[in-house]
């Protein structure tokens, strides 16, 4: 397994029913690369499905349930190709997926993380909430992508079939050269899951590196299959790990003016959840909040040298969407 230039990775946790409906698309596809499993000890029959339907995939266990960010962490000390593939047990690939991938890489040496075009499993012809075709964030660190902004889901007409740099690359299914992740000191174990893979980009783009997005590569994702959108543990983490984020990565002379704003953005978020009876989810807004005050001095200590001062794409994606009414990107 040492002459393969690309390692496809795929994190488990209590998924063998994932496992085995996704992972035949991804053998079928990858001849390129080495395939491993990197398990945070399941306590399903995960295991036991690769060794005895999968045995093809080397498998590396973890001693816990450490999320994405740890979880890969971890078991990507074990992997030594030059290009890791980081992939959710939900996605199905297709055909030729890896070798976009790869040229781009061995034409482009800045380019230190690259996303494919990640489309719905469940309607195919439609973006996936989670990456679509690459994401950006706005002055105050909410996240969108080309395809999706906030619930408006864009039909895949051809419009996003190109190869551009984008500001991050979704966790879903996320490229990135060994060499980098290392240097960055992988994700921030913090954060547990979710917003890891974007806070992995800033701090790479902070270093001047650059990400990509390729039509080329086409993947569907099922989406939720580990925490689903009405989960209020979803809504604590997405809230607290953009708090941390921006912490981290803003520049200094903008770090108290957009935390300040986005808190009170916040607030009213969840004042919305409020109204609409959710109110497990307000309290998860609470909950990170608190949580966020606690690691502060802990999460200062992580700032880097550099800061970019241009790192967003819009001032306000919330006014463009609620206020001027733009579902799409410009």
């Amino acid at each position: 397994m040492k002459n393969k230039k690309i390692a496809v990775v795929i994190l488990n946790w209590n998924g063998a029913k994932l496992l085995e409906k996704f992972l035949p698309s991804i053998i079928s596809f990858s001849e390129e690369a080495n395939i491993y499993l990197a398990d945070n000890a399941s306590t399903d029959n995960s295991i036991q499905v690769i060794k005895e339907q999968f045995p093809s995939i080397k498998i590396i266990e973890n001693n816990g349930n450490f999320g994405y960010a740890k979880g890969y962490n971890c078991a990507l000390k074990n992997v030594e190709e030059e290009y890791f593939a980081l992939v959710n047990s939900d996605i199905e690939v297709t055909e030729n997926w890896l070798s976009p991938i790869v040229s781009l890489f061995e034409k482009e040496k800045q380019i230190a993380i690259i996303q494919p075009k990640i489309l719905d499993f469940k309607v195919k012809e439609n973006f996936e909430y989670a990456g679509a075709a690459g994401g950006f964030i706005d002055k105050y660190g909410y996240p969108f992508c080309r395809g999706r902004i906030f619930d408006t889901i864009e039909n895949d007409h051809g419009q996003y079939d190109d190869e551009i740099e984008i500001f991050w690359a979704s966790g879903a299914c996320f490229f990135i050269r060994k060499e980098v992740f290392w240097t960055l000191n992988g994700f921030d174990a913090d954060f547990f899951a979710h917003q890891e893979e974007i806070d992995l980009c800033w701090r790479a783009i902070n270093l001047d590196y650059t990400i990509k997005y390729t039509y080329k590569s086409v993947v569907y994702h099922v989406g939720g299959a580990t925490l689903n959108a009405s989960n209020p543990k979803k809504t604590f983490l997405n809230f607290r790990n953009s708090l941390l984020m921006l912490l981290k990565n803003l520049p200094k002379n903008k770090l108290f003016s957009i935390i300040f704003i986005r808190l009170c953005l916040d607030g009213l978020a969840g004042i919305q959840f409020i109204l609409k009876g959710k109110f497990t989810h307000c309290f998860a807004i609470l909950k990170a909040h608190f949580y966020f005050y606690s690691m502060i001095f802990n999460n200062l200590k992580k700032r880097g040298v550099v800061q970019i001062q241009n790192y967003y794409y819009t001032k306000s994606i919330i006014y463009n969407y609620f206020i001027k009414d733009n579902k799409k990107i410009n």
